[in-house]
């Protein structure tokens, strides 16, 4: 019997909705974040900003940095441990890649220099999950078209359109807060506060998605 079967986990965040339409990964971070250092980083936000490098274009490394910055234990997995070039052939990334190249480059060369784990491999459903249910939730990098909320049906048009006519990725940023009944629950930092839930099949859909390149970052806190 799999875990999310057998149970329910949740880990409970302070929801943070996003101010801008780039900040869905920084504002996932601030989700995490205790009520002191949540308080810094948003009062603090444009020169954080700044000083990260990342200013309004990031990559799921600079979250690693960030997350490092407060302290939050974590391990990246992705693809690629730096620029996916193939991505140039979608729109989204064309008109940032060429800015952020040397940036995200060069964070992933200092990684393990700078003690920020990244590790080439796609994470499976069943890893999520154990994760979900005995470390921490999990900063998850999707297809925003393709990801529909069971419980608001929030994208629900959206997902039928690109089902039936195709579409350009958009990507974004959630938190994996845990699952019930046989559903991730998770919060997204495109909404008003709420937890929303997702089946597995969409869920892996949206996050393995052409462009997302399977970028999840596990938290090693416990938050329930």
């Amino acid at each position: 019997m799999s875990a999310e079967s057998s149970g329910s986990v949740q880990h409970v965040l302070e929801h943070y909705q996003q101010e801008y339409n780039w900040d869905c990964g920084v504002s996932c971070v601030i989700m995490l974040l205790p009520p002191a250092q949540r308080k810094e980083m948003i009062t603090n936000f444009e020169s954080i900003c700044e000083e990260e490098g990342f200013k309004q274009s990031t990559w799921t490394i600079d979250l690693c940095y960030l997350l490092k910055r407060f302290g939050i234990k974590h391990t990246l997995f992705t693809l690629t441990l730096g620029v996916n070039e193939s991505f140039r052939t979608h729109g989204y990334y064309d008109k940032i890649i060429h800015i952020d190249r040397d940036r995200v480059t060069q964070r992933f060369a200092a990684a393990e220099r700078d003690g920020v784990v990244a590790r080439r491999h796609a994470l499976t459903h069943h890893e999520l999950v154990e994760h979900l249910s005995r470390r921490g939730p999990a900063i998850v990098l999707v297809d925003a078209g393709l990801l529909v909320c069971d419980l608001c049906k929030h994208n629900k048009m959206k997902a039928e359109f690109r089902r039936c006519f195709g579409g350009s990725y958009s990507g974004h940023y959630i938190v994996v807060v845990g699952y019930s009944r046989n559903k991730l629950l998770y919060r997204d930092p495109a909404l008003s506060p709420r937890l929303c839930a997702v089946g597995p099949a969409r869920l892996a859909r949206a996050r393995r998605a052409p462009g997302t390149d399977h970028d999840i970052i596990l938290i090693y806190n416990d938050y329930r």
